[in-house]
C-alpha cells in the first residue's frame, strides 16, 4: 500500500525521459541501467520509478528526498579537490536491493513498507542556490542509484558546469554504455561500489558482476575519474581470495584507480553480523598493494587504520594529504598534484 502511494505521489513528479527507445506494442527499452527493462504499457521497471505511459518512457525529475552538505571524503572521494564541499542530492528507488543498504530509507522506498523516505518539490536553479549558500564547489548524485535517475541529474550538470562546480555520481556501477555516453559531457567523478567478486552475491542484491566490471572499464577508458569502494562485509565478500581477486582486477584496468577497503556495520536486513574490525582492513589495505595498487585507503574506522587514510607519493613515500575520518589536516597536492619532494604527478582532480 505504501508503494503504491509512493507510486501515486512520485508519478507527478516526472517527464519524458531520454534514455530508452520503443518497441512494438507501445512497450518501451530503457537502457539507463544495466536491467535494459523491456516495459510494458502501465508497468514500471525495476527500479519502481520509471514507467511506461501510453508507449512513452516517465522518469523521475523535479524533487529530491535527501539534501545534504559534506566534505567530499565522505563520498568518498580522496583524490578529487580535498577538503572541498560537495552537495549531495538524491531521489527515491534503486535497481538493487542490497541487504546492508545505509540508504534504504531512500532507496527501498517503493519496495519496502518500513522504508520512511520523503520528498520535497527542488528545481535544478534553486538547489545551485543552495549549493552557493554552503560554500559547495563540488555536486553530487547519491542516497539511491544514480543512474536511475539520470536525466534529473544531467539537467543539474549542466547548470553546475555553467558555475564552474565539479559534478559527480556515487553509484553501483550497473551502467550501460549508452548511459555513460550521455553522462559523459557532463560528468567529472564517478565512486563505484564493487560489491563482490562472485555473480552469485551479486545475484542476491539484484545485480551481475559482469556489468560492474565492464562499467569499471568503461570509466577509465572514458577518462572519468573513478574511484572504488569495497565494503568489506563478514562473511559475505571479506575472504583474502576474493579481496585478491577484486584487487587483481583493479590494477589490471589501472593501478592508479584508488581502492577503498571500507568497514560494515550491520545495518537494514543485515544485522546479524559482526563490524568489520580494523584487522580485516589492514589486511585488505596490503592486499592491495601487494596487488600492485598505488593508493589503497581503510575507510569508516578513523584513527584506527594506522595511516591507511593518508595519501602518500608512490615514488619516494612522502605524506602529501593527511587525513583522520573526514578532516584534513594537511594537503601538499593543490592546484597540479605534484609532489613536492620529487615531483611525481599523482592522477585525480586536485
Amino acid at each position: 500500500m505504501m508503494a503504491t502511494l509512493y507510486e501515486n505521489v512520485l508519478d507527478e513528479h516526472t517527464r519524458n525521459g531520454e534514455l530508452w527507445h520503443p518497441l512494438e506494442d507501445q512497450r518501451v527499452l530503457c537502457y539507463a541501467c544495466g536491467h535494459r527493462c523491456k516495459i510494458s504499457p502501465g508497468r514500471r521497471g525495476v527500479c519502481k520509478v520509471r514507467f511506461n505511459d501510453g508507449g512513452v518512457l516517465k522518469v523521475p525529475y523535479g524533487y529530491v528526498a535527501a539534501l545534504q552538505c559534506d566534505p567530499i571524503e565522505k563520498k568518498p572521494f580522496f583524490h578529487v579537490r580535498p577538503g572541498a564541499r560537495a552537495l549531495t542530492f538524491g531521489m527515491l528507488g534503486c535497481d538493487y536491493h542490497c541487504g546492508y543498504c545505509q540508504n534504504w530509507n531512500t532507496s527501498q522506498a517503493l519496495r519496502d513498507s518500513e522504508a520512511q523516505g520523503a520528498f520535497k518539490e527542488m528545481d535544478p536553479e534553486k538547489l545551485l542556490s543552495v549549493a552557493a549558500s554552503v560554500d559547495a564547489s563540488v555536486i553530487t548524485s547519491s542516497y539511491n542509484e544514480p543512474l536511475i535517475t539520470a536525466e534529473w541529474s544531467a539537467t543539474i550538470f549542466q547548470k553546475a558546469r555553467e558555475r564552474g562546480m565539479i559534478t559527480s555520481f556515487v553509484s553501483n556501477g550497473n551502467a550501460t554504455s549508452e548511459v555513460l555516453d550521455y553522462l559523459q559531457p557532463l560528468l567529472d567523478c564517478y565512486k563505484v561500489d564493487l560489491k563482490s567478486m562472485q555473480d552469485r552475491n551479486y545475484r542476491k542484491l539484484g545485480g551481475r558482476l559482469s556489468v560492474v566490471l565492464e562499467t569499471i572499464k568503461s570509466l577509465h577508458e572514458r577518462s572519468i575519474w573513478l574511484e572504488i569502494v569495497t565494503l568489506v562485509v563478514p562473511e559475505f565478500n571479506d575472504s583474502p581470495e576474493e579481496l585478491t581477486e577484486a584487487a587483481q582486477f583493479i590494477a589490471s584496468v589501472s593501478p592508479d584507480i584508488p581502492w577503498h577497503v571500507t568497514a560494515f556495520h550491520p545495518d537494514y536486513k543485515m544485522t546479524d553480523r559482526r563490524w568489520t574490525g580494523s584487522d580485516r582492513l589492514l589486511r585488505a589495505v596490503e592486499i592491495g598493494k601487494t596487488a600492485g595498487l598505488r593508493f589503497v585507503y581503510a575507510g569508516n574506522l578513523p584513527g584506527r587504520v594506522e595511516r591507511h587514510e593518508d595519501t602518500r607519493c608512490p615514488d619516494c613515500g612522502a605524506t602529501l594529504v593527511e587525513r583522520t575520518g573526514y578532516q584534513i589536516y594537511r594537503n601538499l597536492l593543490q592546484g597540479d598534484g605534484k609532489c613536492p619532494q620529487c615531483g611525481y604527478r599523482v592522477p585525480g582532480i586536485w
